[in-house]
């Protein structure tokens, strides 16, 4: 992939002197672009919101399902015979738990420390911190509404850190599913 350069009136010949080089993504702009993209030597490009070139290529490769932990989680239950759906809303809307076991009603989030703001594990961003911040205690804040929704719903919630032994939280999830095959009122 190749950088793309700041323009100026030397390289970008569509740039007059009146146009100001601060606001240059926007004045380049065509119909068909957004005001995250912009017309760039003939090649639409994404502009990033991000602090630096290394901040956004790390942010392009954080994965929204699909992690590690949670493969090594989904591994050992498959292996155990369990079926699962993977990336699923159990009750409509946006908000999707990473395992879900449909029956029995059970939905499983393996929460990043990072995102979720593990209190072992969570590490808070010197740069762009007001950025951060804020947005760090909305995911804490949403985790907590999902789970109050779920659990209204009939649903049971289990959540796990990322750094979790895929092993103990396997025997966790199992263990919830056999007592919720149990039938009501059973010890």
């Amino acid at each position: 992939m190749s950088r793309v350069s700041r323009p100026t009136r030397m390289n970008c010949p569509g740039l007059s002197r009146a146009t100001s080089l601060s606001t240059w993504p926007l004045r380049l702009m065509t119909g068909a672009e957004t005001p995250r993209t912009r017309r760039h030597q003939g090649k639409t490009v994404s502009v990033s919101w991000a602090s630096s070139e290394g901040v956004g290529r790390s942010m392009r490769s954080n994965r929204g399902r699909d992690t590690l932990p949670e493969l090594a989680v989904r591994r050992l239950l498959h292996q155990m015979g369990y079926r699962y759906r993977v990336d699923y809303a159990p009750v409509g809307g946006r908000r999707r738990a990473d395992i879900v076991f449909t029956r029995q009603r059970v939905a499983i989030f393996v929460d990043g420390c990072f995102w979720h703001s593990c209190p072992i594990h969570g590490t808070r961003p010197r740069q762009n911190s007001t950025y951060w911040e804020p947005k760090l205690r909305r995911n804490v804040e949403r985790d907590r509404e999902t789970d109050e929704t779920l659990e209204r719903a009939g649903w049971t919630v289990l959540r796990f850190w990322e750094h979790e032994p895929p092993g103990i939280v396997v025997e966790s999830i199992v263990e919830t599913l056999q007592i919720s095959k149990l039938p009501p009122g059973s010890p």
